[in-house]
């Protein structure tokens, strides 16, 4: 068996089929999905991971704005150059977020056992079933979600070898988040305390 570390069993691939949900849209376009959180009145909150070195059994949290995420992977974690990947490949990278987010992002791929990216079929799936397949080649590859009905609560990441030929690692760099403004955080807590004063 392969690992980061040498450790853990290897996971199957699950793929998944490409789904599209109603008030969720996907993009590869970076400039597209920073438009569509700035101009729904949120922030773009970037999570770069380079705190982060080296094995950890998981999960690990941190926090953007005021939402926190949580990665784990089957087998645990491996942090190297700015990204975070699992330490076993072919297993499931998953975030979930608290409380959730209108849209998330990230650069995905596939990387080796030396964190150097190879081509890769990468499949992304959201708590709500959307689901985005598609090849990435490079670190500068993106996708993106963004919901205008339902917060989005997890997000995982699978990878597979188009080639079968050797093993690859499912890989994020730079997780994206839409987080409010602290202008509308504000109101909704000024609205909140308004609610309050009504009822009582």
């Amino acid at each position: 068996m392969t690992s980061r570390i040498a450790c853990g069993a290897l996971v199957g691939v699950s793929m998944l089929a490409s789904a599209a949900t109603a008030g969720v849209t996907v993009t590869n376009s970076q400039a597209l999905w920073n438009y569509r959180v700035t101009s729904g009145g949120q922030t773009v909150g970037t999570e770069t991971f380079n705190t982060y070195s080296g094995f950890d059994a998981g999960p690990i949290t941190g926090t953007l704005g005021n939402t926190f995420w949580t990665v784990s992977a089957p087998g645990g974690l491996y942090a190297d150059f700015g990204m975070m990947s699992t330490n076993n490949p072919y297993s499931t990278l998953s975030f979930t977020f608290s409380p959730g987010v209108r849209a998330v992002a990230g650069n995905i791929f596939g990387t080796d056992t030396g964190f150097n990216i190879v081509p890769t079929i990468v499949n992304v799936t959201l708590s709500d079933g959307t689901a985005y397949e598609g090849f990435t080649t490079s670190a500068s590859d993106f996708i993106g979600f963004y919901s205008t009905t339902a917060n989005i609560s997890s997000l995982s990441i699978t990878v597979a070898d188009p080639a079968s030929s050797s093993f690859i690692f499912s890989t994020i760099d730079n997780l994206y988040l839409a987080i409010p403004s602290p202008g509308a955080a504000a109101l909704i807590g000024l609205a909140g305390l308004a609610s309050r004063r009504r009822r009582a």
